[in-house]
């Protein structure tokens, strides 16, 4: 019997109750084991989205375009896609250099670094948030020196950009991590040896061995950054029109009992989750033969 499990010909000629036989799976436990995956993903993920779409459409179309186009929540819009717009280039230049040198180097304080990229995900974003007010606000360890130069940073742009860059900064570099470490330097070393330089070697050898990792990172740290709400919501102010991100329009609308208009909001950070979950399904579907490759070296 281990003779056949090891075969793939030989298991696939082989009946299906046998062949669930060998694999140790009864039929009933297999009809158990999808329906309670598909009742867990219908409760917590499906029944939920769904219930976003529902919401925001209750009170028909013009409600619902009277929501969106209000002028706080076209400023919410657009200033999360601002602060996303900052915020993912940051996070892909320095996750590049970061997983660059974890990967390809050894050096003291190697164990540091890779701790502190970490750090994000074991730190709560409140927290986060609160820290850059200790630093940059009014009363803070910085906030005397910037009032004198007339910098703004807490309640502002530059601090909605350091709190979201902050939380979302692992995603890139621990999707490029692992990739990199099982690729190896002996790439570049060839490379470096025919005589090209260390740029030209990063751009034409390992940046192209890592382009699908690198776009995961990417979705990843685009959703997250657009979702954000602990950190921003500390370092935002709450201010209409002005520091109030996507997340941080729902939760005020919510508050004031706009339900529709809440919902209708939150629709579009679904609709984006969306978008983002079909980009990556494309994708996969357009270039599959290629990741696959790409994960098999």
């Amino acid at each position: 019997m281990s003779d056949l499990a090891a075969s793939p010909v030989a298991l696939r000629d082989v009946p299906a109750p046998a062949r669930a036989a060998i694999r140790g799976e009864s039929l009933p436990v297999r009809i158990a084991l999808i329906a309670l995956a598909l009742a867990f993903l219908a409760f917590f993920l499906f029944l939920p989205l769904l219930s976003v779409f529902v919401e925001a459409g209750a009170r028909g179309w013009q409600a619902y375009k009277a929501a969106i186009t209000e002028p706080d929540a076209i400023a919410a819009m657009q200033l999360t896609l601002l602060v996303a717009a900052i915020a993912v280039p940051l996070n892909v230049v320095v996750g590049l250099a970061a997983a660059w040198a974890v990967a390809k180097f050894e050096f003291r304080g190697k164990s540091l670094l890779i701790s502190l990229i970490d750090l994000p995900f074991s730190v709560s974003p409140v927290i986060a948030g609160l820290v850059f007010v200790l630093l940059f606000g009014a009363q803070g360890f910085l906030g005397p020196w910037l009032q004198a130069h007339d910098v703004k940073i807490v309640f502002a742009l530059p601090g909605l950009v350091l709190a979201t860059v902050f939380v979302t900064f692992p995603f890139v570099a621990r999707e490029l991590i692992p990739h990199m470490q099982a690729l190896g330097s002996s790439d570049e070393e060839a490379a470096l040896t025919l005589g090209a330089s260390g740029w030209r070697t990063f751009l034409t050898v390992t940046l192209p061995n890592v382009k699908w990792s690198l776009l995961y990172g990417v979705l990843l740290c685009n959703a997250r950054a657009m979702g954000e709400f602990g950190a921003v919501a500390v370092v935002s102010g709450k201010i209409r029109g002005l520091t109030n991100t996507m997340p941080l329009h729902v939760e005020i609308l919510y508050n004031e009992y706009m339900t529709a208009a809440a919902f209708a909001v939150a629709s579009l950070l679904a609709g984006l989750a969306l978008v983002t979950l079909v980009i990556k399904t494309v994708l996969e579907w357009r270039f599959g033969d290629e990741i696959a490759a790409t994960r098999r070296h």
